[in-house]
């Protein structure tokens, strides 16, 4: 599998199929690709703010791609035209051989586009099963039902967020490593915005100075093979 990262928490996965996460493009300053410039066969949108949805509704409209997300999101997709599938936590999804499983995630939900006024269910992160297993935590806190993420999943990489204010920071992103024992840990949304800064290299630090995990700081544009 082929990782890329787009900047903030959007991640192109080139599989069985192309994969893109939470594709925040059109106003995202660390973005280093617009909205037309990805062609995914699936879009998964881990929660409704619009630092996460981003430009599902333009890509999709003009990919013709399949969008998978938490229920609620998925009928307002399919409300704009889309083919969109929807399920909810602990539930998988299979498209084509390569599953999507939505895994809990202990933060808020809205659909910013829709004013709100559409109930966005459930936040979520995603276990992405190709040739490779990855999760992508979306906005989260720390939680200890990660230890089952890891017992039921194993991902072999983990991508999580590090920023604070919003999600977990350095400190707790540490912890989830501990419990994901993933071989590969991906810091996320952070520096986006200087409400979220934090020091990725500290968190590299402790998380190889304390587990065997390797932790793979990337810019935006790069890409790891793994």
């Amino acid at each position: 599998m082929k990782i890329t990262w787009h900047g903030h928490s959007a991640f192109e996965l080139q599989d069985s199929l192309l994969t893109v996460i939470d594709p925040f493009f059109m106003g995202n300053p660390m973005a280093d690709v617009k909205a037309d410039d990805v062609d995914p066969d699936v879009i998964v949108v881990t929660h409704g703010h619009a630092d996460h949805m981003g430009d599902t509704l333009t890509i999709a409209k003009r990919t013709g791609c399949t969008v998978v997300a938490i229920n609620e999101i998925a009928k307002y997709i399919q409300s704009n035209g889309i083919d969109a599938r929807g399920g909810n936590i602990g539930g998988t999804i299979d498209i084509d051989g390569a599953t999507y499983t939505f895994v809990q995630a202990v933060h808020s939900n809205g659909i910013d586009e829709a004013g709100f006024g559409w109930d966005a269910g459930s936040p979520a992160g995603v276990v992405v099963g190709d040739n490779v297993t990855v999760y992508h935590a979306g906005d989260t806190a720390l939680f200890n039902d990660m230890a089952l993420i890891r017992e039921l999943y194993r991902p072999k990489v983990a991508m999580l967020p590090i920023g604070g204010r919003f999600t977990m920071d350095v400190n707790q992103a540490l912890l989830a490593v501990k419990m994901l024992q993933p071989q590969f840990a991906i810091p996320m949304h952070y520096n986006t915005f200087d409400v979220i800064r934090a020091d990725v290299g500290k968190f590299q630090r402790m998380v190889e100075d304390q587990t065997d995990a390797e932790v793979v700081i990337m810019e935006p544009g790069d890409s790891i093979d793994v």
